[in-house]
């Protein structure tokens, strides 16, 4: 009889009863390890739930695999993740875009940025999917508890392999075609009549708390998004970029190296402007004093690690106009998290900070 343990987070040794899916039993994980080449003749004999967690999206496993026969190289564990039953009527469709990073861009990124994957599946007509992947909980570490950010060389370290992931896809010839699809103008035109539809609601959730210049400033954003779409139009200076790039997205090796950073949470990638993923990490989730004390700096070091990457005349004033137009942009997102029955914890602070970051970086020239 297969053995099945819950361990509670705070270490507490309760055993509970918490069936396995299919797709995470010994057999099905004994084919995957074997067709990712690490299990050789031997196979999985039994699968024990170490801990499980649910986010707000997922439901995330620890896996302790147990084997017969030769299975020198295989993982003592793994980390699963799959759906929730609950979100599998939401707008959006969670597990989708990270299954096709998995099976799509993660295999022809050369350098290893992100965690190995060893099985993945998305179901389009049960809209339901999974992953098996590495677990990197015994070398990597989250920098800090989400949402408190990390010291100015942890962020460090996350902006320049975030550069080098950017530089290893900037303007590649796949992109759009074999990796990844083009944003027709009537594509963008009819997902921006919906976003205002959904910012029509947001702001009716929001009552008296939107005031009268920030509504207004909305409607000016509407009216000239077509326009600031030009940039992306252009398919020039263009990169994969990661989509929800906040730090806690973000493995740090626990030696405190700077080599060795994993990228996880695929689930919103995208080919756009490579600044979109710097605007998500700092002007929406840090309040001024902190942004402005490591977005300078940040953004320096941004640049220099993709010119040392082999990126080639993109200067930095450029970049700097990049940024400012991406944090313009993400006045979005807390429209779009609030639309996905996100929690308001999430989005209500999104909302001020990048509010914020708009006036401090003078976006609102850039609706001129």
């Amino acid at each position: 009889m297969v053995r099945r343990r819950v361990t509670l987070a705070d270490g507490n040794g309760v055993h509970v009863e918490n069936a396995l899916p299919s797709m995470a039993d010994a057999q099905h994980l004994s084919v995957a390890l074997r067709r990712a080449g690490i299990l050789g003749a031997g196979r999985v004999r039994d699968v024990v739930i170490d801990h499980a967690r649910t986010t707000v999206l997922s439901r995330i496993v620890r896996l302790r695999l147990l084997y017969d026969g030769a299975a020198v190289d295989a993982p003592p564990t793994v980390i699963f993740k799959t759906n929730l039953p609950a979100r599998a009527g939401a707008l959006w469709q969670a597990g989708r875009q990270e299954v096709a990073f998995y099976t799509q861009v993660a295999p022809l990124t050369p350098s290893r940025l992100v965690p190995r994957c060893f099985d993945a599946l998305w179901d389009a007509q049960a809209h339901t999917w999974y992953l098996v992947l590495e677990d990197l909980t015994d070398s990597h570490v989250i920098a800090t508890p989400w949402p408190l950010p990390p010291t100015l060389e942890q962020c460090a370290c996350i902006i320049q392999a975030r550069a080098h992931f950017h530089a290893q896809w900037w303007d590649d010839a796949r992109l759009g075609t074999v990796i990844g699809t083009w944003t027709e103008p009537d594509a963008m035109h009819s997902y921006l009549h919906t976003l205002a539809e959904r910012f029509m609601r947001f702001a009716d959730r929001l009552g008296d708390s939107l005031d009268g210049e920030r509504r207004a400033l909305y409607e000016r954003f509407f009216a000239a998004a077509p326009g600031l779409m030009a940039r992306y139009y252009a398919h020039r200076h263009l990169t994969i970029v990661h989509g929800d790039a906040h730090v806690w997205n973000t493995f740090l090796p626990r030696d405190g190296s700077d080599q060795g950073v994993r990228f996880f949470d695929w689930d919103c990638w995208r080919v756009d402007v490579g600044t979109d993923d710097l605007a998500y990490m700092m002007a929406l989730h840090w309040y001024p004093d902190l942004r402005k004390r490591y977005e300078p700096s940040l953004l320096d070091c941004y640049h220099e690690a993709l010119a040392a990457h082999g990126v080639q005349g993109y200067d930095r004033q450029a970049l700097e106009e990049d940024y400012r137009l991406s944090v313009l942009w993400h006045m979005t997102t807390p429209v779009w998290q609030a639309a996905n029955d996100i929690p308001p914890v999430i989005w209500w602070n999104n909302f001020e900070r990048i509010m914020l970051a708009v006036d401090d970086l003078g976006c609102r020239e850039l609706l001129a």
